[in-house]
């Protein structure tokens, strides 16, 4: 891994609400300042619970959706507020999977086509047979048989829909795939398969991903690096091993505490999460996190925490560390 393929700084994604008819205008903030960097052929899975910004953060980058304010530099280049002509050279540098394999695939296009789809637009190859060719290649790649290819995404099951997904993720030769929670919506069973292939297509290909899941064991089992969101902000950011070894933030904690482990004889006094996230259009002053913790102190409730460094690969945003050093 080297270089960084992927810079955010300040990245701040807010959805206008109207009140009443004359009402004053609100905003939800969904992601609210994030900062991270994405480095060259690694997997960063970020994690939390629903409504914490995680798939907002990975729309905002793939340009899905207008950025409020904020930069996305991508390999060099900051397209945050790019028009859609100027970011057109860099829609195949950038690819994502998408969290439902039902809704995710055009019903009126063959499989062929929509795998083939993404190629022609950008123009890679000069004759359809060069297309056809590739599109074989992908079907075969992601686990699909030639004859899949004049078939409809009706006809195929959630993990094999998920996996003509991948397939067209992978049609552009991306720098950078966004998986958006790939197999949250399949079988239990289902679910290891399809991440056993990303897992192989992902040291065959050398790629670079951002997953984003709920699951924290999924994030375990595939990503190098992982960062922890709540309600529009970064919590804790760390290397897998150092952040599920020692995690330090309460809301980290939480999460993995609310995990089951398979050996009940392991089992520890757990942190208990309680209460509900509170609502992205009217967040708690200082740390958003303060109304949930047991460890809340009164600087919590009035001053936004600092990122604090552990070590180089491991930082908290927490005043339970105020006496490590900033890492802004």
């Amino acid at each position: 891994m080297s270089g960084d393929i992927l810079k955010i700084e300040d990245l701040k994604v807010y959805y206008p609400v109207r009140k009443g008819m004359m009402g004053k205008t609100q905003y939800v903030k969904a992601v609210d300042g994030v900062s991270l960097n994405v480095h060259k052929g690694e997997v960063l899975g970020i994690v939390g619970e629903s409504g914490c910004g995680k798939s907002t953060l990975g729309k905002a980058v793939c340009k899905l959706i207008p950025v409020t304010d904020g930069n996305i530099v991508l390999n060099d280049m900051d397209i945050a507020r790019m028009s859609e002509n100027q970011l057109r050279p860099y829609r195949k540098q950038i690819q994502m999977i998408f969290q439902d394999p039902y809704a995710s695939l055009n019903p009126r296009m063959s499989v062929h086509d929509i795998i083939a789809e993404p190629m022609e637009i950008h123009k890679m190859y000069s004759t359809k047979e060069e297309i056809d060719q590739k599109v074989t290649e992908l079907l075969r790649e992601v686990g699909l048989d030639d004859y899949h290819a004049q078939r409809y995404p009706h006809e195929f099951s959630g993990g094999q829909r998920q996996r003509i997904g991948i397939a067209r993720a992978l049609a552009t030769e991306p720098d950078l795939i966004i998986a958006d929670e790939p197999v949250s919506a399949l079988d239990v069973s289902i679910q290891s398969q399809v991440l056993n292939l990303l897992s192989k297509l992902l040291k065959e290909r050398n790629l670079t991903m951002i997953f984003i899941a709920h699951d924290l064991s999924v994030v375990e089992h595939i990503s190098n690096r992982v960062v922890v969101m709540y309600l529009g902000n970064i919590v804790e950011e760390g290397t897998s091993q150092e952040l599920y070894e020692n995690p330090l933030h309460p809301y980290t904690k939480a999460l993995l505490d609310a995990h089951p482990i398979p050996d009940p004889t392991k089992r520890k006094e757990r942190v208990l999460l309680e209460g509900t996230i509170p609502s992205a259009l009217n967040p708690p002053t200082g740390c958003k996190f303060h109304t949930r913790c047991k460890q809340c102190m009164e600087i919590c409730k009035q001053k936004a925490p600092e990122k604090y460094s552990v070590n180089a690969d491991h930082f908290v945003y927490c005043h339970l560390y105020d006496g490590m050093k900033s890492a802004e």
